[in-house]
């Protein structure tokens, strides 16, 4: 008969301590707690119109959820519009995902994991999980640049020896100028550091113009010979290097430099001609990060530019010049520890 009222629904085995699971947890969302009582009480026998009351749906909406638990259990009760549970999936899988390119529907260039995670139907700290088992970091990049200079291998060979194998009786100095370092102020004092709180400075600034460092660093020793100057021209090199030959009096010097113009021009080799005491060894083109200095570089920036605060060029001179006394003061070797051949497998595009 139509209207006779449906058997008491039998439930699965464990099928009750879920459901009293689901009914009693404040995070199962609404819809399947609607599910989980239309069940429940089918099994206590209630008929489908008393059920429909109770639980404030239709008679038709009891019926679906009811043939809905009979063919497919509980799982049949989470799989209706919202999913409840994020299906598993394997960290290799979302990792494979992620070295893909996200579809042109989504309108960005990399995964997020909220985009990602909606992308595979799953939770986003399952993406965050897998990503950092992998190591895999979407929201970062880098830059990369292979050197082209057909003599890669002979400038890279010549200068890894030099640190290596520095010649007997002689000094290696590494050599280049920090161009357009700014002399920043701030437009309010800094707030200093305290117990629990950072040094503090304003994010806004005046700009007081601009100098260039000449730096020359005895790897051996750490010593760093230099000069501040206004500009970066050939006159200026070329000033450097005669104040480079006075502080070493003649001494055999092998000079390690980029392939900036400036330091190829016409007058710089006529110079370097009159001096044999000094031998010059090019890095390779794009493999500046050969020379030693540039680490230097990284240092006096760290120290004692990128927070400085400086009210004229005059001030931001006079302070590199202190830091670079007090950094001769307690300098150290500059200690190289690759071999050219390592550093070629790295250098070098690798080829299929």
């Amino acid at each position: 008969m139509a209207n006779s009222p449906a058997p008491a629904l039998d439930l699965r085995e464990g099928d009750a301590v879920e459901l009293d699971r689901l009914l009693r947890s404040t995070s199962t969302p609404a819809g399947v707690v609607r599910r989980a009582r239309i069940v429940t009480l089918a099994a206590e026998g209630m008929a489908n119109s008393h059920i429909s009351v109770v639980v404030g749906v239709s008679v038709p909406t009891v019926r679906k959820w009811r043939e809905r638990y009979l063919h497919d259990g509980m799982v049949g009760l989470l799989d209706d519009d919202r999913p409840g549970r994020p299906r598993h999936i394997d960290h290799s899988d979302i990792v494979s995902a992620t070295l893909m390119p996200p579809p042109k529907k989504y309108g960005v260039t990399h995964w997020s994991s909220r985009l990602l995670a909606g992308h595979l139907g799953v939770g986003n700290a399952t993406i965050a999980r897998a990503w950092r088992e992998y190591g895999v970091q979407p929201w970062r990049s880098g830059t990369f640049r292979f050197s082209t200079d057909p003599e890669l291998v002979a400038k890279v060979t010549d200068v890894v020896g030099l640190y290596l194998e520095p010649p007997t009786n002689a000094i290696v100095l590494c050599i280049d100028e920090k161009s357009q370092i700014q002399a920043l102020d701030r437009t309010a004092p800094m707030l200093p550091m305290q117990p629990g709180q950072i040094e503090r400075r304003t994010h806004d600034y005046k700009r007081h113009g601009t100098t260039t460092l000449f730096a020359a660093l005895d790897i051996a020793t750490g010593q760093v010979t230099a000069a501040v100057k206004p500009r970066h021209r050939h006159q200026e090199f070329l000033a450097f290097l005669r104040q480079i030959d006075r502080a070493y009096g003649g001494q055999e010097l092998h000079l390690v430099m980029d392939n900036y113009a400036t330091h190829k021009k016409a007058e710089v080799r006529d110079w370097l001609a009159e001096h044999p005491n000094m031998h010059v060894h090019f890095t390779p083109t794009s493999g500046s990060w050969l020379n030693l200095v540039e680490v230097w570089f990284g240092i006096i920036d760290r120290q004692a530019i990128r927070r400085g605060v400086f009210t004229s060029v005059n001030d931001l001179n006079a302070k590199i010049r202190a830091f670079i006394n007090g950094w001769n003061g307690r300098k150290h070797p500059f200690v190289w520890t690759k071999t050219a051949d390592e550093i070629l497998k790295k250098a070098q595009p690798k080829t299929n």
